[in-house]
């Protein structure tokens, strides 16, 4: 039976698939990681055309790289492209050039870091366009209200610049002015930027009206103690977390490290609930379900792991020289796995989208 899956775990499942984009370069595998985020969105997203959005920015970050690693870097050694024309740089600047050979390999090299690039911020993306800002505001933890309310700002102003985008282009339209091509976006990109700043500015007005981040009576000792127990355990959480995922990096550090951060963690979040005087109406509820989203995204990044211990070699494809691109079996089976959310949660109505994109908005109106 699907049902609305908590925004939370949305987030979990998102991140985790954009964990698994860090540890490989091999485009087959970010291509099927690609492919999972985007089919899981087409069906399930509530928030409009963000997708859209941060799609279009990868491929604006993989055609940056490419033109950067054209224009300035290095080229490795092989069959050159195209000659073009070079500028003398002084000995300082030694490894770094303007012009000159461009070759195929060095241009496949940056594909490959650039393709890596823009399925992080894809999957980010597509977090934010299957998970509501206001619903995951409303299900933090006390602790981490004054946090949550700057970050959902924050995660609101990439939707609510795409509708700014659309209203300007249509204001344009019916004025009968140009919304196409380099002049079109130069005149709407100042329009479109203010528009998004406002909403933004209006969410937050709005939230701290009805009491987000409100806190009751807390002496400043507690808040200090459990802001700092917080901060000490999410950066041991995160330092535990990259030396899990570095290369060579003994677990039996980073194993404990991880327990121990995500101990205070907790400890500091439940301490600093304590303080907060706001009341939930319909809280969302974490399930079976939730957890196993979160599985899901785990699966795909111990999958990429494990592809990279049963098949070293799989997870980065050589540039120098062009080679084939593997396709390890365990990654492409963990990556299949992350398709499961698709069968969890229900499919938004057509309303549905609109509503949980104006309603950020909506309140503050």
């Amino acid at each position: 039976m699907t049902k609305s899956l908590h925004p939370g775990a949305w987030w979990a499942w998102a991140l985790l698939l954009a964990t698994a984009a860090t540890r490989t370069t091999n485009p087959l595998l970010l291509g099927l990681l690609l492919g999972v985020a985007a089919f899981v969105v087409a069906g399930r997203r509530t928030q409009g055309r963000a997708f859209g959005f941060f799609l279009r920015l990868g491929l604006l970050v993989l055609a940056m790289r490419l033109l950067f690693e054209a224009l300035f870097s290095s080229p490795l050694p092989g069959h050159v492209l195209v000659r073009l024309p070079s500028v003398p740089l002084p000995s300082a600047l030694a490894g770094l050039r303007i012009g000159g050979a461009v070759t195929a390999e060095s241009l496949v090299s940056a594909s490959y870091g650039g393709l890596q690039l823009a399925t992080l911020l894809i999957c980010l993306g597509a977090a934010n366009s299957l998970a509501s800002p206001r619903r995951l505001l409303r299900s933090l933890p006390g602790a981490l209200y004054e946090l949550g309310v700057a970050v959902t700002v924050a995660m609101s102003f990439a939707p609510q610049l795409v509708l700014a985008g659309s209203r300007v282009r249509r204001a344009r339209r019916l004025r009968g002015k140009s919304t196409s091509g380099l002049r079109g976006w130069v005149a709407s990109a100042l329009p479109v930027l203010q528009d998004g700043l406002e909403s933004s500015i209006e969410l937050a007005a709005a939230m701290d009206s009805r009491g987000f981040g409100r806190r009751g009576v807390v002496s400043a000792a507690r808040r200090r103690a459990t802001s700092s127990a917080l901060l000490i355990g999410l950066l041991a959480v995160a330092a535990a977390m990259y030396g899990l995922l570095a290369t060579g990096s003994p677990a039996v550090i980073g194993l404990p490290l991880l327990l121990g951060g995500s101990g205070i963690a907790v400890a500091a979040v439940l301490l600093g609930g304590h303080g907060v005087v706001r009341t939930k109406y319909r809280p969302d509820s974490w399930g079976a379900a939730e957890w196993l989203v979160i599985a899901s995204g785990l699966a795909a990044t111990l999958g990429v792991v494990g592809a990279g211990r049963v098949a070293p070699g799989s997870l980065h494809t050589s540039a120098y020289p062009i080679v084939a691109p593997a396709l390890p079996w365990p990654a492409v089976a963990g990556i299949a796995l992350a398709l499961v959310p698709a069968l969890l949660s229900t499919k938004p109505r057509p309303q549905a989208r609109q509503v949980e994109t104006g309603e950020l908005i909506g309140a503050a109106r």
